[in-house]
C-alpha cells in the first residue's frame, strides 16, 4: 500500500464510529478507502454504514486533511501500520475486531509473534512484583517478547524485567503512542522502543480516556499466545484482558495468591471458575504454549558457523590450543579478519580464548545429556 492510500486510512481513524467492520464494509464496496474518502452519504449507505456513521464521515472530514495527518504521524517518529502490511501481528488479525491501524514506535518483528502477555494490578504487592519480574525475565531470556500496557505496578515490572533480560517487550497504550501515561514511565517507553514497540490504534496526541482502556486490552491479549495474570484484585482491568483472550480462544494462565489477600482474589478466581490453568513458574507457561524449546534452539544454533569464513577457522580448531598467527597463516586472511571473526565467535560461545592470544573450540553437552547430568 503506497502512501497516498495510507493516509486516508489514518485519516478514518479520526471518525468515530469507523472501526474494523465499517471499514471492511468500505473496502468490500469501493476496493480502495481513498474512493470511500470521497464518497456521499447515499453511496456510503450502500456499502453498508449506517445513517449516523455515514453522517460522521461526511461531516467530519471537512476537518480533517489526510495529508496532514500523514505529516503529524511521520513527524512523531511513528509509523501507520494497516491490517494489509506484513507488519501487522498476525496474530492479531485472527482476532473478530482487529483495528484496522496500529500506530507503532520502535519496531514489530517476526519473533514477536512468539509472545506472551503479562499483565496484573496496579496496585501490586511485593509478592506480586516479585512473581511478575521473575516471570517476565524468564519468558524474555527464553526469547519470546513480553507484552504488557505500560501502567503503574505489574505493567511496568514486566517490562523493565524483559528489558533486563536482554529481550524484547511490546507496550499497548490506550493514547497516541506520542503520549506516555502515566507521566512517570517516560523513559521506560523510549526504552522500550529501542527493544520493542509501543502500538496503539488510536492516532497520535490522542489523551488517554476511561474508555479506551477497556478496549485495548483486546489488543494485549489479542497479539500474544496467552496471557498471564500475576496479580489482580476483583475489579483489575487484568481480568478484562484475561476474558478478552479466553473470548479469542487464547490461553490464559493464573498465578495464586493469598486467600487472604485482597490483590490476589482476582487471580484466584480465574483459576476457580474461569479455567485459567494456574501456573506457578514460567516454564509452566512456556510449555503450555509450546515455546520452552525456543531459547534453548537459539543458544545451540549460535554454536553453528554463520558463514563460510566462520567454518574455514573453526575446522581449524579443536580442543588444543592453537595460536591466532597459525590461523592467520593456514586460512590465508588478514589479521584484521581473523581478529574480528574470532571476537564475534567467541561471543557466540563458539571458541574461547585460552591465553597468550591462543583459541580452542567450545562444546558444549546437547540438550539430552545436559538433563541427564
Amino acid at each position: 500500500m503506497d502512501d497516498n492510500e495510507l493516509k486516508y486510512w489514518v485519516a478514518f481513524t479520526h471518525v468515530p464510529r469507523v472501526g474494523t467492520v465499517r471499514v471492511r464494509e468500505m473496502e468490500r464496496h469501493f476496493g480502495a478507502l481513498s474512493k470511500a474518502w470521497a464518497a456521499d452519504s447515499d453511496e456510503l449507505r450502500r456499502a453498508g454504514l449506517d445513517r449516523r456513521t455515514a453522517h460522521n464521515v461526511v461531516t467530519r472530514r471537512q476537518a480533517i486533511d489526510p495529508d496532514a495527518e500523514m505529516k503529524k504521524v511521520t513527524a512523531q517518529r511513528v509509523r501507520a501500520v494497516t491490517w494489509h502490511h506484513p507488519e501487522y501481528p498476525a496474530a492479531l488479525k485472527e482476532i473478530h475486531d482487529p483495528p484496522p491501524v496500529l500506530y507503532v514506535r520502535g519496531s514489530l518483528i517476526p519473533e514477536d509473534q512468539r509472545s506472551v502477555a503479562v499483565v496484573g494490578t496496579r496496585m501490586a504487592t511485593p509478592y506480586g512484583r516479585q512473581v511478575a519480574q521473575q516471570f517476565s525475565h524468564d519468558i524474555a531470556q527464553s526469547k519470546v517478547t513480553v507484552v504488557s500496557g505500560l501502567a503503574y505496578g505489574i505493567d511496568a515490572v514486566a517490562h523493565r524485567a524483559a528489558l533486563e533480560a536482554g529481550g524484547r517487550t511490546i507496550a499497548v497504550l490506550a493514547s497516541g503512542v506520542d503520549i506516555i501515561y502515566p507521566r512517570e514511565h517516560q523513559s521506560l517507553a523510549e526504552r522500550i522502543t529501542e527493544d520493542g514497540a509501543l502500538i496503539s490504534e488510536h492516532p497520535v496526541s490522542t489523551r488517554p480516556r476511561a474508555e479506551n482502556f477497556p478496549r485495548r486490552n483486546r489488543i494485549m491479549s489479542g497479539i500474544a499466545l496467552g496471557t498471564v495474570v500475576v496479580e489482580a484484585n476483583a475489579r483489575s482491568g487484568a481480568l478484562i484482558t484475561a476474558m478478552h483472550a479466553l473470548e479469542q480462544n487464547r490461553e490464559v494462565f493464573a498465578v495464586p495468591g493469598s486467600i487472604f489477600s485482597p490483590s490476589s482474589k482476582g487471580a484466584n478466581n480465574l483459576i476457580m471458575r474461569s479455567g485459567a490453568k494456574l501456573v506457578s513458574d514460567s516454564k509452566d507457561v512456556l510449555e503450555e504454549l509450546n515455546l520452552s524449546w525456543i531459547g534453548q534452539q537459539i543458544e545451540m544454533e549460535a554454536l553453528f558457523p554463520a558463514n563460510a569464513d566462520e567454518s574455514k577457522i573453526i575446522g581449524y580448531l579443536s580442543g588444543e590450543p592453537m595460536h591466532i598467527d597459525e590461523i592467520i597463516r593456514s586460512s590465508g586472511m588478514d589479521i584484521s579478519t581473523v581478529s574480528s571473526l574470532l571476537a564475534m565467535m567467541e561471543l557466540r560461545g563458539m571458541v574461547r580464548q585460552t591465553g597468550g592470544m591462543s583459541y580452542i573450540r567450545e562444546t558444549r553437552p546437547s540438550p539430552r545429556e545436559e538433563v541427564q547430568v
